[in-house]
């Protein structure tokens, strides 16, 4: 459990946040400037803030109101840097080892006795030990960077936008292992980021935060089902996410059949086996909407909804939240499009999702590689 409150004035900006998540990964996300490193500065302990409490645990690392701060070198917070700041002269070994210096005599349940070999396995940097940072790529080094974290026996991580500094393909690589650092360990995590991709697919509790405040807090898909934050979030990579399990893969067309409470989509094949959780992330864009059930049409996903929502404005673009069975899907239409077919607050409608949604962007959860750019399914 993590419970945070600050109020502190930072030149000519005001940080006045408060959240409380339940730990996993709570991702902390917003445009430039709207206070997600000074909000984690201060759970680290980088400076004492002008009001404020930080609990993590039920261990308090900051309460002004009780003259309670826990200095940064004291709060056992594993911080990631957007890049890694390995010591160039050590090697991957020693750079690792390096975090025990810091860590506590008594290691924590998440980790037990054979910490040093669990680490190194979760984050598959086994075969990099003897090499040194110059000749690690740029994931590798961001994975070594989060195991000396870990190996300081953190109550915390703390990672500040820790894949900004990669490109594309790094970013991939790096993505499944910090899932597993998510899934399997019982370290709860504050990760920092401006892209809504990286949140959508790694984020269990997402804090949307905008000019020092907190807009929005929830689970990920709650909150990017809401409308009223694309504004914050980014219309252009505006969308929903489906919880979804493998249902079936169809070997023939490279296809996979996931199956969510909303229905079945057919994506690109993904190297999951049959049961295995999946998150979709389907954009605003990518989603067409028909007035009965499309024939003679390419496309393999559509799905039965009722318009929940539809966003006040007068510009020429309509937002509108769609119930797929209890689950929420967003899509982007001409006000034209909604004039044209009288779409309205709790009209039936079809959502008909273009086959372009599903490159590997869309995807969380999937094995490296097994869903590529390239693999989309064609709408012709």
């Amino acid at each position: 459990m993590l419970s945070v409150s600050v109020t502190h004035s930072l030149g000519g900006f005001t940080l006045d946040a408060a959240f409380d998540s339940e730990g996993g990964l709570t991702a902390l996300f917003g445009r430039s400037g709207a206070g997600k490193t000074s909000l984690v500065n201060a759970i680290a302990g980088l400076y004492r803030p002008e009001r404020g409490r930080i609990a993590v645990d039920g261990a308090v690392l900051t309460d002004t109101a009780a003259g309670i701060f826990v200095p940064a070198h004291r709060r056992r917070v594993g911080y990631v840097f957007q890049e890694g700041r390995l010591f160039p002269h050590f090697s991957v070994r020693q750079n690792l080892l390096y975090g025990r210096w810091f860590a506590p005599k008594a290691p924590p349940k998440a980790l037990g006795g054979g910490e040093f070999d669990q680490v190194v396995g979760l984050l598959g940097i086994d075969r990099l030990l003897a090499r040194r940072p110059a000749h690690l790529s740029g994931g590798e080094k961001q994975r070594v960077a989060i195991g000396r974290a870990l190996l300081t026996r953190p109550r915390i991580l703390v990672m500040d936008e820790p894949l900004a500094a990669l490109d594309e393909g790094r970013r991939a690589e790096i993505f499944p292992y910090i899932e597993r650092l998510r899934d399997e360990m019982r370290v709860p995590i504050v990760y920092v980021s401006h892209s809504i991709a990286e949140v959508a697919r790694l984020a269990t509790t997402l804090v949307v935060l905008s000019e020092g405040k907190v807009a929005a807090i929830g689970p990920t898909a709650q909150v990017m089902g809401r409308i009223d934050l694309f504004p914050l979030t980014g219309r252009a990579e505006a969308g929903a996410i489906l919880a979804t399990r493998v249902a079936a893969h169809e070997a023939g067309f490279g296809l996979t059949i996931l199956r969510a409470a909303a229905g079945e989509l057919r994506v690109p094949h993904v190297d999951l086996p049959i049961g295995a959780a999946l998150r979709v992330r389907i954009r605003a864009r990518d989603v067409m909407i028909a007035l009965a059930p499309p024939e003679g049409l390419s496309a393999l996903n559509v799905l039965p909804g009722t318009i929940a929502e539809i966003a006040a404005g007068d510009g020429p673009i309509v937002q509108m939240r769609l119930d797929c069975a209890g689950e929420a899907l967003v899509a982007r239409l001409t006000r034209r499009s909604v004039e044209t077919l009288g779409l309205i607050p709790g009209l039936k409608v079809h959502a008909v999702i273009k086959s372009i949604a599903f490159d590997h962007h869309a995807f969380a959860g999937a094995q490296p590689g097994a869903a590529s750019a390239d693999a989309e399914i064609a709408d012709g």
